[in-house]
């Protein structure tokens, strides 16, 4: 757990990607970035990413201007997958599975939110692992991650280095969650009650045993 008295800000990358969704992004941007933001080095520093420079377009037509292209994020503490329709497009792109494959398994810790789960499981960051997405996209997130267990009625499934979050709101579940760990539950409550947000600690959270049975 980091001090009070840290030396650095935790670097977060959060990806973009045209047609993400807007909440799966935006929830976790928050919290990351109201966490004791007015200490003199608060515990995160988040910045977007995306392929390049270019705006991209959320979804319902907003447009964000990412801060870093690929090229200039190779590296992080935590890196944030969201989801929305664009991840289907990017299920085999080549380009944004190698980014992951460079920047997550370096990380201290990832965070999907939604069906941002299918990329991770496309590629093969979940195999072994359980998980969770959108409700709507459990049956995706088999095709892609057979070799992973998908945990239906979870909100959060924490499996340590990977964290997955359920659809769109519970990504500020689980990034209040990913606070608590790093920086302890009274920071992350604090966070939450910053944001008029009504966290209920540990809602939904499953955090598998490292012999839990990891497939079906």
């Amino acid at each position: 757990m980091t001090s009070p008295d840290r030396t650095r800000s935790r670097e977060v990358l959060l990806l973009l990607f045209d047609e993400v969704e807007v909440l799966d992004f935006a929830g976790p941007f928050e919290v990351f970035s109201v966490c004791e933001h007015k200490h003199p080095i608060p515990p995160f520093r988040v910045r977007t990413v995306a392929r390049t420079h270019a705006l991209v377009r959320a979804r319902n037509g907003l447009h964000v201007q990412p801060d870093l292209a690929f090229d200039d994020a190779t590296a992080a503490d935590i890196v944030v997958v969201p989801g929305g329709y664009g991840t289907r497009s990017l299920l085999a792109d080549p380009i944004v599975l190698d980014w992951l494959l460079a920047v997550v398994p370096t990380a201290e810790l990832t965070l999907s939110v939604c069906t941002g789960a299918l990329l991770l499981g496309a590629a093969g960051l979940l195999r072994g692992l359980q998980a969770t997405t959108h409700h709507g996209a459990f049956s995706e997130l088999r095709d892609v991650a057979p070799e992973t267990r998908i945990l239906e009625h979870a909100r959060v499934v924490d499996n340590g280095a990977i964290i997955t979050a359920a659809g769109i709101s519970a990504g500020i579940d689980a990034a209040l969650h990913v606070v608590s760990r790093l920086e302890g539950l009274a920071c992350a409550e604090r966070t939450a009650h910053y944001m008029e947000y009504d966290w209920h600690v540990g809602r939904g959270l499953m955090t598998p045993a490292p012999d839990a049975p990891t497939t079906g």
